[in-house]
């Protein structure tokens, strides 16, 4: 057997590939690609992820001012990287139900219809299998990350993130299914036969993911899917309830639904949180930070009922602010806002709605448009994007966070919330509302720790206290060590190298009806 790091050919400079496909989107693509990547990190093994494109309004700054899919920056934190464009080279951000503004290499080039898309894939095609090939020269393995399911077939003739990405680049495939769903052997089964039999022949094994049971009522099952599609289950992931940080989409947030396992107070009362489910929300994942701390229970919610009870209110980032801010307006969700008695807080998109004025000639051409009016400044919309990972001091406390927004403060009658590294005031604060362009500010663990103690002095929650031992980076390390331990101990780790070194096994049955018929 090769080592890793050898393709296949016998030749070497070229790292070994795998792509993880799933049966649908959240089959847990991304904690799988993860957990190997953290597998193969701590066995001395110099891997990356990769995505081809990502389709998604949870993104990061990297190091050099570029933007990728926030799954791809924390799986590469799982391998002990920084985030690179390499990771993600093409990111699609939906501002509509039909329009997505296209992300290539790090870089905004535009905005695209699905029509349209199809169009410009040719040409972002070859971007993505020179990024390939670049990040497997650097490394021993790319682990990659397919999108949505492989076996949609009205989208075949032009995918570059699936099974086009994995016959171009000669990638054995694992298909992923979420068991917790159900049906997840029709779903493995007719993922498989809706290929044709040039894709169904890279397509080596499957895993079970989010299995709850008794493994002795699993196992028959697994045994008749194997003869039925000669390919062998590879493994079955447990569901852990701890597995809830950095969730890829917007599909792990339910409506009205509670994020995370909030853990009993510290003092003798909880801090209620109501996120604002935005139906363009972006960077949702910034409150999850809140939701590891004791005594903090954050919930999303889409009516104004639902924030009669909360101490605290979060208007999180917008892909589209204006639309979203339109649409707080019809659902009564602006009202319930304005007049909500403790504090709210605000977070990129979310903070340019609590603006006096937002005018914006850019994402919605809207022109002049008011805001909540909640805080003194006015916000005006630039045709380039600010992508930077500033650092400053706020309530006390060196912080960092990152800037992904077209929007921009042009006016402030505000105290700043926070102070950059060269003295200029970013943010706002007054009274009981506040508001930032910064994602990530509050993984800031002391800063987090102050902004709770204000925010309960003006819920009057005084019996809230902040526990003093929440180390957010830790708990995300933590998520990367219990997904590797999961892929050792749950995967057979011994196939998985096999197909990293020679690719699926030769001569893998086809599965009728292999591809769909040409329909006139």
């Amino acid at each position: 057997m090769m080592s890793v790091g050898t393709d296949r050919s016998g030749g070497h400079g070229v790292g070994g590939g795998l792509l993880v496909a799933g049966t649908t989107s959240d089959a847990g693509k991304s904690v799988l690609v993860a957990g190997l990547c953290r597998w193969l990190a701590r066995r001395g093994v110099r891997v990356a992820p990769f995505k081809a494109q990502n389709m998604s309004n949870n993104s990061v700054v990297t190091p050099d001012g570029g933007e990728i899919g926030r799954a791809q920056a924390f799986q590469a934190a799982a391998c002990g990287l920084e985030p690179s464009v390499r990771f993600n080279p093409v990111l699609l951000k939906p501002g509509g139900d039909r329009s997505s503004q296209v992300v290539v290499l790090g870089r905004a080039v535009g905005e695209v219809s699905a029509l349209s898309y199809r169009e410009r894939k040719a040409e972002l095609f070859d971007t993505v299998l020179d990024t390939l090939r670049s990040l497997r020269r650097d490394h021993d393995v790319v682990v990659c990350e397919g999108a949505g399911s492989p076996a949609e077939i009205n989208l075949r003739a032009t995918d570059i993130a699936n099974m086009g990405l994995a016959r171009a680049a000669d990638l054995p495939v694992l298909v992923v299914g979420d068991i917790d769903r159900g049906g997840i052997f029709a779903h493995l089964f007719g993922t498989l036969a809706l290929l044709d039999p040039a894709d169904q022949a890279l397509v080596a094994g499957f895993v079970v993911n989010k299995f709850r049971g008794d493994p002795a009522l699993l196992e028959p099952g697994l045994r008749q899917l194997t003869a039925l599609t000669g390919r062998p289950v590879h493994g079955v992931l447990p569901w852990r309830e701890e597995l809830w940080l950095d969730a890829e989409d917007s599909l792990s947030y339910a409506a009205d639904g509670v994020v995370g396992r909030p853990a009993p107070p510290v003092g003798d009362q909880w801090l209620r949180v109501a996120v604002v489910r935005l139906p363009r929300i972006s960077n949702a994942t910034d409150v999850e930070a809140l939701a590891c701390e004791p005594g903090v229970s954050v919930r999303f919610v889409t009516e104004p009922s639902r924030l009669a009870d909360a101490d605290l209110v979060v208007v999180p980032g917008s892909k589209a602010t204006v639309a979203d801010l339109a649409w707080l307006r019809s659902t009564g969700l602006a009202d319930a806002i304005a007049t909500h008695p403790g504090p709210v807080f605000g977070v990129c998109g979310g903070f340019q709605m609590l603006a006096a004025r937002v005018e914006d000639d850019v994402e919605s051409r809207a022109g002049a448009v008011p805001g909540l009016g909640l805080l003194d400044l006015d916000v005006r919309f630039a045709p380039d994007k600010t992508l930077r990972r500033p650092t400053g001091i706020a309530f006390g406390y060196a912080v960092g966070g990152y800037e992904i927004h077209h929007g921009q403060v042009v006016r402030n009658g505000e105290d700043g919330l926070l102070t950059l590294a060269d003295g200029t005031p970013e943010g706002a604060v007054r009274d009981r509302v506040a508001g930032t362009h910064w994602h990530g500010l509050l993984e800031n663990d002391d800063f987090r720790r102050a902004f709770l103690r204000w925010a309960a002095a003006r819920a009057g929650r005084d019996g809230f206290v902040p526990a003093a031992d929440v180390d957010f980076a830790g708990r995300r390390a933590a998520q990367f060590d219990l997904l590797g331990d999961l892929v050792a101990e749950h995967l057979d780790t011994d196939a998985v190298l096999r197909l990293l070194e020679e690719g699926p096994p030769p001569g893998l049955p086809v599965i009728p009806p292999a591809g769909a018929p040409t329909v006139a």
